[in-house]
């Protein structure tokens, strides 16, 4: 079974940006805090559920952005297997960390985050983040926001010691741009949030012109 997370909205004192359209219900298919705080932020009720073990391998010659595109794709539809019900939109997204073609995944262990983040350093990459939005009348929306990140040269021993942070693990690249690993980035081309790992500005105007979301108004 998957594990999952209910989320409502008006909490924390979080004044809403956008309304659901009524009876639909939102279902995040990822376990990240940061996408669920992205979608918090905005004022959307939803259901965070994350199943385990879905997520694909490249395939060979397979691009950065076709195999970010084509995992979105997987989690979306193997939460939509999982999930009964009418009026249920499913929200699922991916990254990747691309450097000179290669991907970079998660680090199975603190070596290969160390290892990652050396070929990083001093170097600029490019980070993919992918969505695939699964609609209620069964059609998909699928799409991908690029940006390039500059990582400054950092010595052997400031690598180790962000390594044993922790906070490498189970980050693509082994870093996370919004936490402790901030420092390790110069400058970012493009949206930041599509490095943290979800393209706010591409998803926001799909759902606006889906109608599946809408600014809040004066009188709601």
């Amino acid at each position: 079974m998957p594990e999952r997370i209910d989320i409502a909205p008006g909490e924390a004192g979080i004044i809403p940006l956008f309304t659901l359209v009524p009876g639909l219900r939102l279902i995040l298919a990822s376990a990240s805090p940061r996408r669920r705080q992205f979608l918090h932020e905005w004022g959307l009720p939803f259901t965070s559920v994350w199943p385990k073990g879905v997520e694909p391998r490249p395939e060979h010659d397979e691009t950065p952005d076709a195999y970010c595109r084509r995992a979105a794709a997987a989690k979306a539809l193997a939460v939509a297997r999982q999930t009964a019900g009418d009026e249920i939109l499913i929200l699922a997204a991916n990254t990747v960390v691309a450097l000179h073609g290669d991907i970079l995944g998660k680090p199975r262990d603190a070596q290969e985050a160390l290892g990652m983040l050396q070929r990083l350093s001093g170097q600029s990459h490019e980070v993919i983040s992918a969505v695939c939005l699964l609609l209620p009348d069964g059609r998909r929306r699928v799409f991908s926001d690029a940006s390039r990140v500059f990582f400054h040269a950092w010595p052997m021993s400031v690598l180790a010691a962000y390594v044993r942070t922790h906070e490498s693990d189970d980050k693509a690249g082994g870093y996370a741009v919004q936490g402790q690993g901030a420092f390790l980035v110069e400058r970012v081309e493009g949206s930041w949030s599509t490095v943290v790992g979800l393209p706010t500005t591409m998803l926001a105007r799909t759902m606006l012109d889906e109608g599946i979301i809408s600014p809040v108004s004066n009188g709601a």
